[in-house]
């Protein structure tokens, strides 16, 4: 391993469970519910409890592993540590690549409710810019700010469903539509797996894992709080969505909280409602760029990417030239790409990424074990069955992108 410099230990476990919940909160509600409907409809109900059955399995798995290895770089080390070279490079490969595009399905949310008609793409490089910006002056400035907005989401959230259900009395004979079934197996597994994208915000904890004091008991707890609440907070999300939309309503609109509180009779509610899609749009994006930025420094540490790359700032404690380079290609993801293809294609990186998570966790010695191995093995199957079900033009460029990744390693090797 390369003799730079370590990042420093500042986040403690509310900082990182705050981390967590911002890379969640924003991802899920304001960007995944659409795209699920459209695959199932009402049944995206089953795809979410799919998609967080499955998220419980990787996270415990995370968990474990991050325990033992609380260093940057999540799963990318622990692939390495625990089955090679290759399978950490292809964790690393898939986060990287999965994650930012979720980077740009993120800004290309807040500038859905923020900017004016015909800004959209403008106003989301300013954000990436922005919010870069502020990773590149500390981790303890993302923290911060991360707080703030994930209190404002919280806020906006909870004035959005109580006036869905006091202004416009939804009907609850719409959250079951046509029926939980009607789009058959296929379709919730789908939505299951494009669901799942909003859940992988817990990995930020674990890839800042050289960043948070007391790793081992503040790493599994914060993943385990961040997620529970993040459970919670969709189902109540989703059946508000599906009584005051039904399931074609909530399919056929790219903000469909905003639509939902439009119906009813709370108007005032409205302009809460897109601040609030706009901040947590902005907590999810800043959090991303920093667990982005600790993979790729992980990477450059192995020569698994460029090693220019691996510099840590010699005041702020970042890595920054990581950060930057990231995000001018997250700005250039945002200038041609729209959300849904940015969510199918984040979650095939993301799922290969949990793959080898699971794997590894299962080869772990009993002294280092805290789950049993059945969550591993089903979280590791689990994985394997929503790729295959991901939209095919997810599918094909996700193929695609590994395929490149691969040929670049092969390449470097070589020589």
């Amino acid at each position: 391993m390369s003799n730079t410099p370590a990042l420093a230990r500042r986040l403690g476990t509310f900082d990182a469970v705050v981390i967590g919940l911002g890379s969640m909160i924003g991802a899920g509600v304001f960007a995944a519910f659409t795209p699920a409907a459209s695959a199932a409809g009402s049944g995206l109900l089953i795809g979410l409890v799919v998609a967080a059955a499955v998220a419980f399995c990787n996270a415990t798995s995370s968990a474990q592993l991050a325990a033992a290895y609380p260093t940057s770089g999540g799963t990318y080390i622990y692939g390495r540590e625990r089955l090679g070279p290759w399978s950490g490079y292809l964790a690393g490969w898939g986060f990287v690549i999965g994650k930012t595009a979720s980077a740009a399905a993120m800004a290309m949310t807040f500038a859905a409710y923020a900017a004016p008609a015909g800004w959209e793409r403008p106003v989301a490089i300013a954000a990436v810019v922005v919010l870069a910006a502020v990773n590149y002056h500390g981790v303890t400035r993302t923290a911060v700010l991360t707080r703030i907005l994930v209190l404002g989401v919280l806020a906006a959230l909870a004035i959005a469903v109580a006036a869905c259900w006091g202004g416009s009395a939804p009907s609850p004979a719409n959250i079951s539509g046509d029926g939980l079934l009607a789009h058959g197996w296929y379709g919730i597994l789908q939505s299951a797996g494009l669901l799942f994208f909003a859940f992988a915000g817990y990995a930020r904890i674990a890839t800042m894992g050289e960043e948070v004091r007391d790793p081992l008991r503040s790493i599994p707890r914060a993943i385990g709080i961040a997620l529970g609440i993040t459970v919670i907070l969709y189902a109540v999300i989703a059946m508000t969505l599906l009584a005051a939309l039904g399931p074609d309503g909530v399919a056929g609109t790219p903000t469909p909280l905003d639509a939902a509180v439009g119906n009813g009779t709370l108007s005032w509610a409205v302009p809460v409602v897109r601040v609030g899609a706009a901040v947590a749009s902005l907590g999810a994006l800043l959090a991303l760029i920093a667990g982005l930025g600790r993979t790729t420094l992980a990477m450059a540490r192995h020569h698994d990417l460029p090693h220019w790359l691996a510099a840590v700032h010699p005041r702020y404690r970042v890595p920054h030239r990581a950060e930057v380079a990231l995000a001018a290609v997250i700005c250039l993801i945002v200038a041609v790409a729209d959300v849904r293809n940015a969510i199918g294609f984040s979650s095939f990186g993301v799922l290969i990424y949990y793959l080898v998570a699971n794997i590894a966790a299962f080869t772990q010695p009993a002294a280092d074990r805290r789950y049993p191995k059945a969550l591993q093995v089903f979280g590791a199957l689990a994985c394997v069955i929503l790729v295959a079900t991901l939209p095919p033009l997810s599918a094909g460029l996700g193929v695609l992108m590994f395929a490149i990744g691969i040929g670049l390693r092969l390449v470097r090797l070589n020589r």
